[in-house]
């Protein structure tokens, strides 16, 4: 029986709607049963509910040992469809002039699909070194699911060379990335007929100067930096994109609640950027608050993270994937990806997959056929330099 060609494995994919807010199992289970046909063994790590997983496979090396060697990773979720305008149907593979539409082609299952349709080739090579498959959920969310994966795997003593992270680059190495760092600040106030303000603490107000003060601290970084030019924006941003509040225009709020985000250069802390955040409510903001209602509070909640991710230019996996794209260019992205968490956990790590990642998450998402060759000759060599 033949085994599935990238454009097959894709459409595949693809046809599992795996937006984050819904279960990704019947994808992995899967690709699971897919590998077992062939004799390959997966581990699922599962989200604590159960409801996702993760799976880890290995392709041992031809003495059979499983250390070492290369990891090839990719997340499985999407971004959601809703409200978007698509000309075909984004869970259904549609080629157009050599393009393969659909949601997920792009970011990331085209990487996923040439991976797996080459496994049955990367068996039969006689490799000194393993190659393993690292499948994630919910990294669009926030990066949940590989952080768990990569636990158990520290747990059973697993040991890599390195880790290819099969974002949309064009096929073009990415040695680093900022990290990402999602908060919501809740502002608790003291409700009051709008005509008696001295009776109530406008929680909106008060969440409007903190919006200006994390407005100025980025301000602060575009004007002083630190830099680094190899970005594209090559200071650290911040940046408030959502808030709600108050009840009716005649009534001082009591609550108003806000979401802003950070996106720090590799070598910044976040937590000491979160932490002028939090000195400046402290010291300013509930003193204030709490002149006009003792049991004014302001809260913080972490709701999404990845951290930055820069591999040196001497790491034998950076230079090693430079060989084999004859691309020796550095490139840094504003984007954040999971290679950040596998270098936290001592794996060297570059991004490097096919698409482009402007056309990621938008409504006719899509995968160039071009692309998704060299992406496979780009892997082939790769399991030959084995």
């Amino acid at each position: 029986m033949s085994t599935p060609t990238t454009r097959e494995w894709l459409q595949t994919l693809v046809a599992f709607d795996t937006t984050s807010r819904n279960s990704n199992l019947h994808l992995i289970e899967h690709v699971r049963d897919a590998l077992a046909a062939l004799g390959v063994q997966a581990q699922l790590f599962k989200s604590p509910d159960g409801a996702k997983s993760n799976l880890f496979a290995t392709l041992p090396a031809r003495d059979g040992s499983t250390q070492g060697g290369i990891v090839l990773s990719g997340h499985t979720d999407v971004v959601p469809v809703d409200g978007q305008t698509w000309n075909t149907d984004p869970f259904a593979l549609t080629e157009i002039d050599g393009k393969l539409y659909g949601r997920g082609t792009c970011d990331m299952k085209g990487f996923i699909a040439a991976g797996l349709a080459m496994v049955p080739e990367f068996l039969a090579m006689e490799r000194n070194k393993p190659l393993h498959f690292a499948l994630s959920y919910d990294e669009e969310v926030g990066c949940v699911g590989a952080p768990i994966m990569l636990e158990q795997l520290r747990l059973q003593g697993q040991r890599f060379d390195g880790c290819i992270v099969g974002e949309p680059t064009s096929m073009q190495p990415v040695v680093a990335h900022k990290g990402i760092n999602v908060w919501r600040c809740r502002v608790h106030g003291k409700a009051a007929h709008s005509s008696l303000t001295p009776r109530g603490s406008n929680a909106i107000e008060y969440a409007a100067r903190l919006i200006c003060r994390i407005r100025d601290l980025a301000d602060s970084f575009k004007a002083h930096g630190p830099y680094d030019e190899f970005f594209d924006v090559p200071y650290t941003t911040m940046t408030t994109n959502q808030i709600s509040g108050g009840i009716a225009v005649n009534t001082i709020p009591e609550y108003c609640e806000f979401a802003y985000e950070f996106r720090n250069l590799p070598g910044i802390a976040p937590g000491s950027i979160q932490a002028q955040v939090e000195a400046y409510v402290q010291q300013e903001l509930l003193p204030r608050m709490r002149q006009e209602f003792a049991e004014a509070r302001i809260e913080f909640e972490s709701c999404a993270g990845a951290p930055s991710f820069d591999t040196a230019e001497t790491e034998a996996i950076s230079q090693l994937v430079q060989a084999l794209t004859g691309d020796r260019e550095k490139r840094k992205v504003a984007y954040a990806t999971e290679a950040g968490l596998f270098q936290l956990a001592g794996i060297p790590t570059v991004v490097c997959g096919p698409g482009a990642i402007a056309e990621a998450h938008k409504a006719n998402e899509f995968v160039g056929i071009a692309q998704l060759q060299r992406c496979e000759s780009f892997l082939r060599k790769l399991a030959q330099s084995l």
